[in-house]
């Protein structure tokens, strides 16, 4: 006898194949039988007639731990709605753990606000337990972030790592592989890495091979530099030989637009020449960007309170500002989307609160970061629909949201959330499988599923198959769309009719059980 029966779906399994039809057994959280169960018994029994069975979607570019949503709503409500059961934290170079001094959780301030965050962990099995304790509802895994690292050594300096500091930031990172870690990220974009020498990450990325771990990156610059960004971490990968992910490949404003086609290019002759490299990409053309990752990069240097006083310099700020337009960034199309002036500020566009208060909009960017302590989180539409299409249908990429779990009740923060963490999944199959036809139904499935399981080392998921946990999900074809919009993200997709996680529905005809039967993975 059977715990589940899911009888008279179609079975898209994340390998790629065709799809078919076929009934699935369930035991405890393993699938135990596919094909033709129907004299077979079972506690439940699902009716997916007319619907689609696929794996569960694993998001390995999610901060839900980051962003702090792992404490303050394990439902991540918003991901389940979409069909996720296994989520990858620790991305962009910045992890819960290991913490070799408290301090180097600051590495999320740029997220989140760190004063409202309690610790009770330094090491990574010590997070795990933490974890577990208060229960989630889909499955977490962890990248090791290399800011994260970097900060527990030397702090808030902004430099070079010594031979002996890479000697220790080396041993953690062996560390906590062994306890479980998946990998390492990297965040070199951000102001603690940004001085990071590639010889450093190469050694760093050898010992993640040791492991058979994947090394991901948000690369160093996605606008002007971004050919040569991307060719740096195809270079870490050759020298070290690690398995290679670039995070949320994209490239920011129109007159940088044609360097996609280049970094393609540069990335399919790594992988010609063997390099293991992969890519994810977000289905929006809208970005979430941290505000002052847009200023001069030596704005920033020496952290966060030393830019904050930068800022306040008036003979620095005239400086900031001419440099600011010299860059050509149009800093018009800045809109804030989270930061602590959330539930005061009447206007979010960078444009109209300049108009408002009679100054350009880039004194306004610098007023803004000040009164906010740094913390600002912007939306900007500057990316190209094109290219958005052709890393989709690209053979190396992923599908990811680079977003958290949400509830609706969030809203309430006054945060304007990007509508990705609340509608990828849904909108790659309406938009780019229904809409635009560039992709089927079997390999937009197997870049949400079957891929990232097999790259990543997530072992017996992904794929509908005897053996496998039954981390699976049910969708109506007819129904399945995204609601979540810029302007009104809080809306949960539709046409996800069942989510089981380790063989335990907790999305049951499209509602929400609340059940916590995710796990922690390890590598």
């Amino acid at each position: 006898m059977f715990k589940i029966i899911i009888k008279n779906g179609t079975i898209i399994d994340g390998t790629g194949k065709p799809m078919y039809k076929a009934d699935i057994g369930i035991k405890e959280d393993r699938i135990a039988a596919i094909g033709e169960l129907h004299n077979e018994k079972s506690e439940i029994e699902i009716n997916a007639e007319n619907l689609l069975i696929c794996p569960g979607i694993i998001d390995v570019n999610n901060h839900s731990d980051t962003y702090w949503q792992l404490f303050t709503n394990a439902n991540l409500e918003s991901l389940v709605y979409q069909g996720v059961t296994t989520i990858v934290g620790g991305n962009c170079g910045s992890s819960l753990a290991p913490l070799a001094d408290p301090e180097a959780i600051e590495s999320i301030q740029k997220w989140v606000n760190i004063k409202r965050v309690n610790l009770n962990w330094l090491s990574i099995e010590e997070l795990f337990e933490a974890i577990e304790q208060i229960g989630l509802s889909v499955n977490f895994a962890t990248l090791i972030g290399h800011g994260t690292l970097r900060r527990g050594i030397i702090k808030n300096e902004m430099r070079n790592l010594t031979p002996k500091e890479l000697g220790y930031v080396d041993k953690m990172l062996d560390s906590s592989l062994r306890d479980g870690g998946i990998g390492m990220s990297t965040g070199l974009v951000y102001t603690h890495a940004r001085l990071a020498s590639t010889e450093e990450l190469v050694a760093l990325a050898k010992t993640v091979r040791k492991f058979n771990g994947i090394y991901t990156t948000h690369i160093r610059n996605e606008r002007e530099q971004f050919l040569e960004a991307v060719e740096e971490a195809l270079k870490i990968a050759e020298e070290s030989g690690v398995k290679l992910h670039i995070s949320h490949l994209k490239v920011m404003e129109e007159a940088n637009w044609s360097l996609f086609e280049s970094a393609l290019a540069a990335i399919e002759k790594a992988y010609e020449r063997g390099v293991d490299v992969t890519f994810d990409v977000f289905p929006y053309t809208n970005t979430g960007t941290v505000l002052y990752t847009l200023l001069p990069e030596w704005v920033s240097s020496g952290g966060k309170k030393m830019m904050i006083n930068r800022l306040k310099d008036p003979s620095i700020r005239v400086k900031v500002i001419s440099e600011m337009k010299e860059s050509g960034f149009d800093y018009s199309k800045v809109e804030i989307a989270i930061s602590s002036l959330n539930k005061i500020l009447s206007r979010r566009k960078i444009l109209d609160i300049a108009k408002s208060q009679e100054k350009s909009v880039e004194d306004t960017v610098i007023d803004v970061l000040i009164a906010s302590e740094g913390r600002v989180i912007t939306s900007i539409e500057s990316l190209s629909e094109e290219n958005v299409e052709k890393a989709v249908a690209h053979p190396l990429s992923i599908i990811s949201t680079n977003g958290a779990g949400y509830s609706i009740e969030h809203s309430k923060t006054g945060e304007v959330i990007h509508p990705r963490s609340f509608g990828t999944f849904p909108r790659i199959i309406s938009q780019y499988v229904l809409g635009k036809r560039i992709i089927s139904w079997e390999a937009a499935i197997r870049k949400m599923t079957g891929i990232p399981a097999q790259k990543f080392g997530i072992k017996k998921r992904g794929e509908i198959k005897e053996k496998n946990f039954a981390d699976i999900v049910i969708i109506n074809r007819d129904k399945l769309t995204d609601l979540a919009t810029t302007e009104n993200p809080y809306q949960y997709s539709r046409g996800i009719e069942f989510v089981l996680v380790n063989g335990e529905v907790i999305l049951n005809e499209g509602v929400f059980s609340g059940g916590k039967s995710g796990r922690i993975l390890i590598r």
